[in-house]
């Protein structure tokens, strides 16, 4: 058995069973990614797959098992390629993270800055997408570290820490009527259109929670996955925007616009870090962990990333 073996199963599972696909992926032809799949399956005595006909239908229970020992040793593959970086470059590399789009445009500036002035030999490669996507890209090892708010303790293969809370923002042009109102409920932005963030990204479970849970039914008339895009469409009149309170910093662009915090209406959110469980890190990364927030420190994620627990508190 060979590593490349490992590989095609990993990937043909990652693909649904489509070895087309996954061949196409591996630069590989698919007669060779069926052959080295059977003549591993013949070397350890048992079917990973179940078949019908030349097709792969689902893995089979034995296969289940293989297929947890293969991630390990695929997993353990790439933490010795890292040490070897680590070691062989000391303070050189590329920092992959996986974020959302809030998250990169508004948190992630600075904390890249200073990462950049302490380590000036390692590059940043910023992998955006949804919380999902983040969950995805720290599986498949195309990042390093992810943040996001959404969805990354669903995931037991990744380790997660809290990285800082923040609240959700009313964004109203200067002359709206609720600009002027105290004391706004959900049953006034109930009767408002509303821009804000798509179901899966930043918060929205919590808006659609608050909603649900006085039996209301909001219309929403604009969703999006960028907070500067729903700004935008505010500034238009099309309606009440609701924010993360980090898009709406200080830095002068937001004069025309109302802002007023509604957390007591959406409850805290937390945007957590997130690490591939078992994954060796190098220097830069535990670094920037600090920098985002500095009770992110080494041995804090150490002790999460040894534990069986996969969501953590500070």
């Amino acid at each position: 058995m060979n590593l490349h073996q490992f590989r095609f199963v990993q990937e043909a599972v990652r693909r649904n069973l489509n070895l087309t696909e996954t061949a196409r992926i591996l630069h590989t032809s698919q007669p060779g990614v069926s052959k080295a799949i059977i003549e591993l399956e013949e070397e350890l005595g048992v079917e990973i797959f179940a078949r019908h006909g030349k097709r792969l239908k689902r893995v089979t229970e034995p296969g289940e098992h293989v297929l947890k020992s293969i991630d390990i040793i695929m997993r353990e593959v790439g933490n010795l390629r890292r040490i070897g970086e680590q070691f062989s470059a000391q303070d050189s590399g590329t920092l992959s993270i996986a974020t959302t789009h809030t998250q990169a445009r508004y948190v992630l500036p600075q904390p890249v800055a200073r990462l950049r002035e302490a380590f000036p030999k390692v590059n940043v490669s910023l992998h955006q997408g949804s919380p999902d996507q983040v969950a995805r890209m720290l599986i498949d090892e195309v990042a390093e570290i992810g943040i996001a708010t959404e969805s990354l303790a669903q995931y037991e293969e990744l380790v997660t820490l809290p990285c800082y809370e923040w609240q959700h923002m009313l964004v109203l042009p200067l002359d709206h009527p609720l600009a002027r109102q105290d004391n706004i409920t959900l049953e006034d932005l109930a009767e408002q259109p509303l821009i804000t963030y798509h179901p899966s990204f930043t918060g929205r479970t919590k808006v659609d929670q608050a909603f649900a849970a006085k039996h209301l039914h909001p219309r929403i008339a604009l969703e999006a996955i960028d907070s500067d895009v729903i700004k935008t469409y505010v500034r238009l009149g099309l309606g009440v925007g609701i924010v993360a309170e980090m898009a709406l910093k200080d830095d002068g662009t937001n004069t025309d616009l109302v802002a007023l915090p509604v957390g007591h209406l959406f409850g805290v959110n937390v945007a957590r870090v997130a690490f591939k469980r078992s994954a060796y890190l190098r220097n830069f990364v535990y670094k920037f962990a600090e920098l985002l927030n500095d009770k992110l420190d080494r041995a804090q994620i150490t002790r999460a990333m040894s534990s069986r627990h996969g969501d953590f508190e500070l």
